[in-house]
């Protein structure tokens, strides 16, 4: 019997753009199936909370039609959440030469950490190469329209949250 191949596809996703949608809808046809996991650091403090994020990715799966792939959150190191769940691949998308080089350090100590581990790397479409969660975020603090760049329920949250904020 042929082993389930499963994939993580991990980041803040604050907010879940269409970029990182195209990641996750090209990783769905590698793997039996993904698990998009939200990485929580407690350093940061995001727009939206885990269990918001984890919701709207869940959301933007459903729109999309993308059936084995679904949203979750982690305290910890990957590796670790992929060593429990024998997880084998963790899918990383890549916007440019920078972005490898920050992504082979990341992959080098999760290999340390859980051997069985294997990244797999996926550049990113030409139209969402400049398209970063930290951008939308600005755009979004200067009340700028997101539509183009964040799957169309995403939006219509992150426009509710500015018109309640204008109140």
């Amino acid at each position: 019997m042929e082993q389930k191949r499963h994939a993580i596809f991990q980041g803040s996703f604050d907010p879940f753009t269409l970029g990182h949608l195209d990641i996750v809808r090209r990783a769905a046809k590698l793997f039996d199936s993904v698990t998009v996991l939200v990485a929580i650091n407690p350093a940061k403090k995001g727009m939206f909370t885990t269990d918001e994020r984890v919701g709207m990715i869940n959301m933007a799966l459903e729109d999309a039609g993308i059936h084995n792939a679904r949203g979750d959150s982690h305290l910890g190191l990957v590796a670790d959440y992929c060593a429990k769940r024998g997880i084998g691949y963790v899918v990383r998308g890549l916007r440019s030469g920078t972005d490898y080089e920050y992504e082979a350090h990341i992959e080098y100590f999760n290999k340390r950490l859980y051997n069985e581990l294997e990244t797999v790397y996926l550049s990113c479409s030409d139209e969402y190469r400049n398209v970063s969660s930290g951008a939308v975020r600005e755009l979004i603090s200067y009340c700028a329209d997101v539509g183009a760049l964040v799957p169309s329920r995403i939006n219509k949250i992150i426009l509710e949250r500015l018109a309640s904020h204008e109140q």
